[in-house]
């Protein structure tokens, strides 16, 4: 393959990323942005912006997965729950999994 191939796969690669939301499903930093899960919990995940909403830094990664999967189905639908509903629908479970792995390693 020569070089203008190997470029213009690169771009092209680049350019569905963004289009996607600018993250990978493996980068739970950038879908924490991306997805605006930061909007309401903080940037930092530990400055919600309301004092009912949970600090998420440092939670359990299965806890938070299974609190965003039960959310999204609507097995879970108490509390802030509804305000989180149609943000639920931003992300898939690998993302999921990728945005809890991260707020896990969290201080």
């Amino acid at each position: 393959m020569n070089h203008g191939k190997k470029s213009m796969m690169v771009a092209l690669a680049i350019a569905a990323a963004s289009l996607a939301g600018g993250a990978f499903a493996g980068d739970g930093a950038a879908l924490y942005k991306t997805k605006t899960c930061w909007s309401c919990h903080g940037k930092d995940a530990k400055t919600p912006i309301m004092p009912i909403y949970p600090k998420l830094a440092g939670q359990n990664a299965d806890y938070l997965f299974n609190q965003m999967k039960d959310i999204k189905s609507g097995a879970r639908n108490n509390g802030q729950t509804a305000a989180m509903k149609g943000v639920m629908g931003l992300v898939n479970e690998e993302e999921m999994r990728a945005i809890a792995d991260w707020l896990a390693t969290q201080k």
